[in-house]
């Protein structure tokens, strides 16, 4: 006989309780992977217990679990309705899903961003190569003054013609700039675009709002700032887009009706069944019954807790620590404007300093940071508490003369 398990703790600001065995000191790597809690732990063995008792039941068990987590998701993205949801491995199945099916013609402009991740990047490229698409590159740096000038330059191309899609990520990973959404949606509007968002470095700790934004689809992973594991998340794709698609990565689960052949008796294998006209077409063969479980679960803590609490909390954190670290010499790539800041803060460290040296020095150290293109990326979440501040800055000023 089994014992009923533990009860666990309630989810806290600034409490590491759920993660009893996470060896870094503090750990500022939620931009990258977040480690599973204890309830996200305990959520991945109770799937793979109901599939070891149940066998193929554990399919229809999970089916269930996978509609509730849709709804989950519209709440925590601002959707319409959990139809416009398709659950995916990540965020570049959701990215190459729309280059792929989008329906292009021969010409079409399509923006992009130079300094952005490559996620965003490089399936939009194989698109322009397939399809014969013109691709052009504007600058996120023209973002960062927060004086207009990039939202400028975005209005001067999309008024030149021809733009289709315009592809923008919600926060910039190398610096953590909070893009303006609201307004890059309103002129894709004005000038008849349509608008691509990467989510995964703001969804969780970042409002996102897909109808306040005018976002036709957004594309995100669950294992950074949703907390949850690698090789899950969703895809959102507006109503009235979805009709327009071209099924290019349709699979047998894709059908209206896929699995009736399975369980109603004769007479039920087709292959003329149509594609949905929806978000979920794009789930074409067997489900991640685990990954999106633990999807679930991250994403219930998250609207537990709230969005714009957490993202207070990383805030005030990275008050604190953006000034000890200004004042050791290091160059901060933070926007001084709320409205322009995720919860991610990025330092160059100070002139003559080797950055690849100090921060693998930090990680020996017990700080769990991320290197992306030299910069150091600090990226708490609500586990995270300000006395760890301390911790990080003793280590830096240790870490410093020897870089």
């Amino acid at each position: 006989m089994t014992s009923a398990p533990t009860e666990l703790p309630p989810p806290r600001f600034g409490d590491r309780s759920l993660f009893p065995d996470l060896e870094a000191r503090a750990y500022l790597n939620h931009a990258a992977i977040s480690p599973p809690s204890t309830i996200i732990r305990r959520t991945l063995l109770e799937c793979v217990d109901v599939y070891g008792r149940r066998g193929v039941e554990g399919f229809f068990v999970y089916g269930e679990q996978r509609e509730r987590l849709r709804l989950d998701v519209a709440a925590l993205i601002g959707a319409a309705t959990a139809a416009e949801i398709a659950l995916s491995s990540g965020t570049t199945s959701g990215v190459i899903a729309i280059a792929l099916c989008f329906p292009w013609s021969a010409g079409d402009r399509v923006v992009l961003f130079n300094g952005e991740f490559p996620a965003n990047i490089t399936p939009w490229q194989r698109a322009a190569e397939l399809f014969d698409l013109r691709p052009e590159m504007l600058s996120v740096a023209d973002f960062h003054a927060g004086d207009g000038r990039g939202l400028q330059r975005l209005e001067e191309t999309l008024r030149r013609g021809g733009v289709r899609l315009v592809a923008v990520s919600a926060v910039q990973f190398q610096s953590g700039l909070r893009m303006p959404l609201e307004a890059i949606g309103a002129l894709c509007r004005r000038y008849g675009a349509e608008l691509f968002v990467d989510a995964i470095q703001g969804c969780g700790t970042t409002t996102i709002d897909v109808e306040a934004s005018a976002i036709d689809y957004l594309a995100c992973g669950g294992h950074k700032h949703l907390m949850a594991v690698e090789g899950a998340g969703f895809l959102y794709v507006r109503q009235e887009r979805a009709a327009a698609l071209r099924p290019h990565v349709a699979g047998w689960l894709s059908h209206e009706e896929p699995i009736d052949f399975l369980v109603r008796g004769p007479g039920h294998l087709r292959y003329d069944r149509p594609i949905r006209k929806r978000a979920d077409f794009v789930e074409a063969g067997g489900y991640n019954a685990l990954g999106h479980a633990a999807l679930g679960a991250g994403i219930k803590i998250i609207l537990g807790l709230g969005v714009e609490a957490i993202h207070a909390h990383a805030n005030r954190y990275n008050d604190r620590l953006e000034a000890g670290l200004v004042a050791r010499g290091f160059t901060s790539l933070r926007t001084p404007r709320a409205a322009g800041r995720s919860t991610i803060l990025s330092a160059e460290p100070p002139e003559g300093r080797d950055g690849v040296e100090l921060q693998a020095r930090l990680g020996a150290a017990g700080i769990a940071t991320s290197l992306p293109d030299g910069k150091i990326r600090f990226a708490p979440h609500w586990p995270n508490d300000q006395a760890e501040i301390e911790l990080i800055l003793a280590a830096v000023d240790e870490a410093l003369p020897s870089c």
